[in-house]
């Protein structure tokens, strides 16, 4: 079996993390273009600052692993 460094299990899991994310959004607007959900709860002002705080985590967490990989 071969030993990985901390960092590069740590890039694996956060590459793998952002892969199922991918998958994740990728079926959300699959199934919003074909009016399965009501993307318009989204734009709630009640839900937008959930929203937003998601997408700015994924954004960390994307720019974290491409911090890591690129070393």
């Amino acid at each position: 079996m071969v030993r990985l460094s901390v960092r590069r299990r740590i890039a694996l899991a956060i590459g793998g993390f952002l892969i199922f994310l991918g998958l994740i959004i990728i079926g959300f607007f699959i199934l919003a273009y074909l009016n399965v959900i009501d993307v318009n709860t989204l734009l709630n002002p009640d839900y937008r600052l959930l929203f937003i705080l998601i997408l700015l985590v994924l954004g960390v967490l994307d720019l974290v692993s491409a911090v890591i990989l690129a070393r």
